[in-house]
């Protein structure tokens, strides 16, 4: 593999966590004005993107096995041309059937992308590699998470309508499409058999560390979901001051991550993934107790930094459970992960319609708290150590 090849695919893995970020997070800023432009009840707009959630995780779970059979780079390619159908159904027509399907088929590509941009950094880079190079790629879904709420705010401020937002979305995907076209992809099912992996034994580990992938994500995409709406509702805070809360968040986030990076090179990852679970679970029941906008806004940067490197970790811990992991087993981990992200608005919009916003933050900081008990308990099952140092030789 060239060094150009394989700058171009690292890049492809960067933009597809940009595009997957910023398609689930701009969401908690669109839905009170997509509700109000279908004449919704918000509790009832937010089931509508179970369909985007959907999408990624039927994309992410098929992908597991199709990724040996269909090229990655025609798979890429064909996601351009959903990506032209569905931003043209959203601008076209006002219609709920329509919004449904195009949320699922932007799922569907975000998905897809995920899932090979995982794939080409575990297979790109081994060993104590892997995990500063994951961490790395993860931080693109926070610059998404810093860029695009700010977009947003102020798409909504000047009564720019919420579909442009999509639009400026797609311009990611653009780019992944332009890159694939240049450069060459790995064919899997070489590298199978290069690897032998005839029977991967995945272990109890890959089990505990699914469902905590599952927790995380739900109790994070609920908790920075309805975050926005909380703030102007209950704290009365303006949608830019909203978005801000939410932008700091995601920037302190892709910071931590580029600090991790670093501190994972001389750091056991079991050891540093429980402490920030457990540093996690408390700022966030910090943040939805404390009744200060300011204190608010400091807590969101402090839970962002601490939170920052758990998905990673998780993902990198499951990834060295086997001494070369498959497509299989980093997209069960991922498939879980994106479970998680479905479950978001099923699980917290009947929370939201009986029992209030806050009780929706309560239970995401539940969720928190048994990832934290998840990763103590992985601590009985790791075969990260002896497969890390096999890698690295």
């Amino acid at each position: 593999m060239t060094n150009f090849n394989r700058i171009c695919l690292t890049w492809i893995s960067w933009l597809s966590y940009a595009l997957t970020g910023a398609l689930v997070i701009v969401t908690g800023m669109l839905i009170k004005n997509i509700a109000q432009y279908f004449a919704l009840p918000i509790s009832n707009i937010s089931f509508i993107f179970t369909f985007l959630n959907a999408g990624i995780l039927i994309a992410i779970f098929l992908n597991a096995w199709l990724m040996e059979i269909i090229p990655l780079k025609s798979q890429l390619i064909f996601g351009f041309f959903l990506m032209i159908l569905a931003l043209t159904g959203l601008i076209k027509y006002h219609n709920l059937m329509v919004f449904s399907v195009c949320m699922l088929i932007l799922g569907i590509i975000s998905g897809i992308t995920m899932s090979i941009g995982t794939y080409l950094i575990t297979h790109l880079y081994h060993g104590k590699q892997r995990g500063p190079r994951l961490l790395f790629t993860d931080s693109f879904f926070s610059m998404s998470g810093v860029l695009f709420p700010i977009i947003t705010g102020k798409f909504l401020i000047h009564n720019i309508s919420w579909y442009w937002v999509y639009c400026t979305i797609g311009i990611i995907y653009i780019s992944i499409f332009l890159l694939s076209l240049i450069i060459e992809f790995p064919v899997i099912h070489k590298i199978t058999e290069i690897g032998n992996m005839k029977k991967e034994k995945w272990g109890i580990g890959v089990f505990i560390l699914s469902i905590s992938a599952l927790c995380y994500i739900l109790g994070q995409l609920s908790f920075i979901s309805w975050i926005p709406t909380y703030a102007t509702e209950n704290m009365k805070m303006n949608i830019l001051y909203a978005g801000k809360l939410v932008g700091n968040f995601w920037l302190s986030y892709m910071f931590g991550m580029w600090f991790f990076s670093f501190l994972l090179k001389f750091c056991d990852l079991h050891r540093v993934l429980v402490v920030l679970t457990g540093l996690s679970t408390f700022i966030m029941r910090w943040c939805i107790s404390t009744n200060s906008t300011n204190m608010l806004l400091w807590l969101m940067v402090t839970l962002g930094f601490s939170s920052s490197a758990i998905y990673t970790l998780i993902i990198t811990l499951g990834s060295l459970q086997t001494k070369q992991p498959s497509p299989k087993l980093i997209n069960c981990i991922l498939t879980c992960g994106t479970v998680g992200t479905m479950l978001t608005f099923i699980v917290t919009s009947p929370i939201v319609a009986k029992s209030g916003i806050h009780n929706a933050l309560i239970t995401s900081n539940i969720l928190y708290l048994i990832v934290f008990i998840m990763c103590l308990l992985m601590g009985y099952f790791t075969k990260h150590r002896q497969n890390e140092k096999i890698c690295f030789e």
